[in-house]
């Protein structure tokens, strides 16, 4: 594993180069840029939050207030959004990262480490903007700089997303290339696991329809609270959510060195 890591940093210009390409591709003679990363997760939080606050009753800020009670709802909305948009796209497009590279996988024996690493850091740039939005906006519904002071205990979990999501668009790297429909499979399964996610809707709510279970073994769940509790509410989690998300964190990229070091010899055979 540590010499895999030592090469993934030797060649660390190559897969920033790769993923500066993928940007300037992407955003192209766009007017707004990058600035559209934001706009699928501002343009979705908003209509949840047309639709949901209210219907809902979801409290936050002044109970008796709408206009805090929306607020609230929108920073807590905007960041599930954001961490949800980020493990669900890296895993999506992870799914293409071997198959996407396979001419650099057959001229040169780089570290196969590399290739959703790229992808997730495209992913991440997003996400790290989407979360910067978060912020501004519950600096706005409090009034004062409050969640800054609580971003000591979002910045560590934040590298704790970035290694699981990496992790993930490894492990369906590999899957793909042996099994095809591994890409229609995290399509279908997303679609699932959004709305037994409490992305939109307090876990409570989940726990009362019998989802209890399903809701305790969701990994995304680990990381909403890690990442939502600290910004939105301004308390810190329990101190076993965050051993949740560090043994998450470990056994998911624990799994995908494994699966490196497993394959890397032979993928290159059923490309």
């Amino acid at each position: 594993m540590f010499a895999h890591l030592k090469a993934v940093w030797t060649f660390r210009y190559f897969w920033m180069s790769l993923v500066r390409m993928d940007l300037r591709s992407r955003y192209r003679r766009s007017v707004l840029g990058i600035g559209w990363s934001v706009l699928h997760p501002l343009a979705m939080s908003a209509v949840f939050c047309l639709v949901f606050a209210e219907i809902m009753k979801v409290q936050g800020g002044d109970p008796a207030g709408y206009p805090a009670q929306w607020r609230w709802y929108a920073a807590y909305l905007l960041c599930g959004m954001s961490v949800w948009s980020f493990i669900q796209t890296s895993t999506a497009i992870g799914c293409q990262a071997l198959l996407m590279n396979e001419a650099y996988i057959r001229q040169c024996p780089l570290p196969y480490g590399i290739y959703p690493l790229r992808t997730v850091m495209g992913t991440g740039i997003h996400f790290v903007i989407s979360m910067a939005v978060v912020v501004a906006l519950v600096c706005v519904m409090k009034g004062t700089p409050a969640p800054l002071g609580l971003l000591w205990a979002v910045i560590p979990v934040l590298v704790l997303l970035f290694l699981f999501c990496w992790a993930l668009a490894t492990l369906a790297a590999f899957a793909t290339v042996y099994f095809h429909d591994t890409a229609h499979l995290v399509e279908v399964g997303s679609q699932l696991f959004f709305f037994l996610t409490p992305i939109m809707y307090p876990r409570t709510i989940l726990e009362a329809k019998g989802a209890k279970a399903l809701v305790d073994l969701n990994p995304v769940v680990v990381f909403l609270e890690l990442i939502r509790t600290p910004l939105v509410d301004g308390t810190l989690p329990a101190a076993q959510v965050y051993v949740q998300g560090v043994v998450l964190t470990l056994a998911a990229v624990g799994l995908a060195f494994g699966t490196i070091g497993w394959l890397q010899k032979k993928v290159i055979f059923h490309m």
